[in-house]
């Protein structure tokens, strides 16, 4: 769709791979794994004891001490990645119109760790002993509007809310915000802090998790014919999505440009895909054709690829109804293989990679891919980076309620 152009000026990640993201993009491409046994309460009695934990993230590096008691966790990483983004974009809103910059933010769960904690409370303490805090922290928005208080910004601040597609959905907003004209500067991607007790458990119970406790850094295995489930993660990423000669003026750096989105709904079970992969066929061909690209004109697919066996499946169908001959040309890979599923932040930190797979010109692997599973019969890059030129990356995400959302990124050519 015609439009002004938006490209990409900043990025910042909080992710199981450490703080930054260039720790994150170094230790994916090195196939770090950052799964293993949960640390942060303790698991006795639980069916699953693995996650993909955010270990290194200290937010007092990031906050104020006053501040920290006012915000849930899933919100402490938001400001800190977004603080990283805003410094590698050279962004002084000070002097631009802040009404002209939009904050549209995603996550799925919020703060699922100040419910538990003041629901603990309640039952422990009593009605009078529950925070007066709990409602602004664990409130979905939060993030959003933080990010928008700490920078005094004035434009749109949105919350998006579509499960595990939150993020790209919230980033496929923002760049349309942009595009059209409602906004020069977007501060968009997505957090989520939801590896709690509750949620661990809960996930669980679906049976949706994997329980290779014997190795847990080999747990999350994207489209291996021996995948049993997701690992579940935190993390966060922001990213600037600037209009181009806005950017091009203030003399900002340009890491990649946003060719297009792509949405829609399967509109069937809520948490199981649709197992022929329509739904997902359709966001990816709405996103091509947004971004005016035929499928020949794509190098490289960041992938949902949960490990879940009915979800990696119906993906692979989907990829191939979209792409037909072409997908075999494709390169494909899973980076949750390496970070779990960071639910409503992972398409923020896969559009990281994705971008990162474009400037660097490597593709990132799927951890633990040794049988290819039946059905996922592409070049899912298994195990080791690849060495590769990438033009074009499409990021995919899924999520539970038949939400499907695409993005297409591309190298900036001026």
């Amino acid at each position: 769709m015609a439009g002004r152009r938006v490209v990409v000026t900043g990025m910042g990640a909080i992710t199981p791979l450490g703080d930054g993201v260039d720790t994150f993009w170094s230790k994916l491409v090195e196939s770090v794994s950052g799964v293993g046994l949960v640390q942060q309460f303790d698991t006795d009695g639980f069916s699953v004891r693995i996650g993909a934990e955010c270990n290194e993230f200290d937010p007092a590096r990031y906050l104020d001490p006053k501040g920290l008691k006012r915000i849930d966790r899933f919100t402490q990483f938001a400001l800190a990645a977004s603080k990283e983004a805003v410094e590698s974009s050279g962004l002084d809103f000070a002097k631009y119109d802040s009404d002209r910059v939009c904050v549209i933010y995603g996550s799925g769960i919020g703060g699922m760790n100040e419910l538990e904690e003041q629901h603990t409370r309640l039952i422990t303490k009593g009605p009078t002993r529950v925070s007066a805090f709990t409602i602004p922290k664990l409130m979905i928005n939060a993030a959003a509007a933080n990010i928008s208080i700490e920078y005094g910004l004035t434009g749109v601040s949105l919350a998006v809310a579509t499960a595990c597609a939150s993020a790209t959905n919230a980033m496929g907003e923002a760049f349309r915000f942009v595009r059209n004209g409602f906004a020069d500067v977007a501060l968009t991607g997505g957090s989520e802090a939801a590896l709690t007790p509750l949620s661990l458990a809960a996930f669980a119970s679906m049976k949706a998790l994997s329980s290779r406790h014997d190795a847990p850094e080999q747990a999350s295995r994207p489209f291996d014919r021996d995948r049993d489930g997701f690992v579940l993660g935190e993390g966060c990423a922001t990213l600037i999505f600037e209009e181009l000669e806005h950017a091009k003026k203030r003399g900002a750096p340009i890491l990649a440009e946003v060719f297009g989105y792509g949405a829609s709904s399967d509109a069937g079970h809520i948490t199981q895909p649709a197992e022929d992969g329509v739904g997902a066929a359709k966001a990816m061909c709405a996103a091509l054709t947004d971004a005016n690209l035929n499928p020949e004109d794509l190098d490289y697919i960041n992938a949902h690829g949960t490990g879940t066996p009915l979800g990696d499946k119906a993906e692979s169908v989907a990829i191939r109804r979209v792409f037909g001959e072409t997908a075999d040309k494709l390169v494909v890979s899973s980076t949750k293989s390496a970070i779990g599923h960071l639910l409503g932040a992972s398409g923020a930190v896969e559009l990281v990679a994705s971008i990162n797979a474009i400037r660097n010109s490597t593709i990132p692997p799927t951890l633990n891919l040794d049988n290819p599973g039946e059905g996922c019969d592409l070049d899912f890059c298994p195990n080791t980076a690849r060495d590769r030129a990438v033009r074009t990356a499409l990021s995919s995400s899924f999520g539970f309620g038949g939400h499907d959302a695409c993005l297409v990124v591309s190298r900036f050519d001026g």
